[in-house]
């Protein structure tokens, strides 16, 4: 009867409650060999994260270097353009010197580079072309260096002024002389 007695002393609500409390512990229950498998799956998922990313950190890198290179062609690219359009002789040289002088400026003015470099590197772009000179008349002569050979003064003028006439004379002058 005491049992009993003490069980009409509970209320429902207390029921209740250690029913809900045990049905609780029911669900929480997961069995070991369950609860293993899903401690697996998330360390795998987490290091399946972090590698991913890594590779997201290594892709942004990628890109950026390649972004980097990107730009640096289309400078060589711009610069090659420009300094042909002034005449550079040496494009290679010119491209080189202006890029060196472009990394050190913090806003890049590539035409003023080039009219600067032009200015104080005058050597690297053609000069003027030569004015055309008239040609000699019957009483003017060539003069006669030391030591030179009228067949000598024949070929160098010949390839100098690159004339026809000249170079008709040169081979005249070679067929009697040899």
């Amino acid at each position: 009867m005491n049992s009993m007695g003490m069980d009409e002393h509970v209320s429902p609500a207390d029921r209740q409650q250690d029913h809900d409390d045990s049905s609780a512990d029911a669900t929480k229950v997961v069995p070991v060999t369950e609860s293993i498998r899903y401690r697996r799956r998330a360390q795998s998922a987490e290091k399946r994260a972090e590698d991913l990313a890594e590779q997201l950190t290594q892709a942004n890198e990628k890109i950026a270097r390649m972004s980097e290179d990107l730009d640096s062609l289309q400078l060589d690219q711009k610069l090659a353009r420009k300094l042909t359009a002034a005449g550079a002789i040496d494009l290679e040289a010119a491209v080189l010197i202006a890029k060196t002088r472009l990394q050190n400026q913090a806003e890049i003015d590539v035409d003023g580079c080039i009219e600067k470099l032009k200015s104080e590197k005058h050597y690297l772009f053609g000069t003027a072309p030569d004015a055309v000179t008239p040609r000699k008349t019957a009483a003017a002569k060539d003069r006669v260096k030391p030591g030179q050979t009228t067949l000598e003064r024949a070929a160098t003028r010949a390839a100098r002024t690159r004339h026809r006439a000249d170079l008709l004379e040169y081979l005249k002058l070679r067929r009697n002389l040899l």
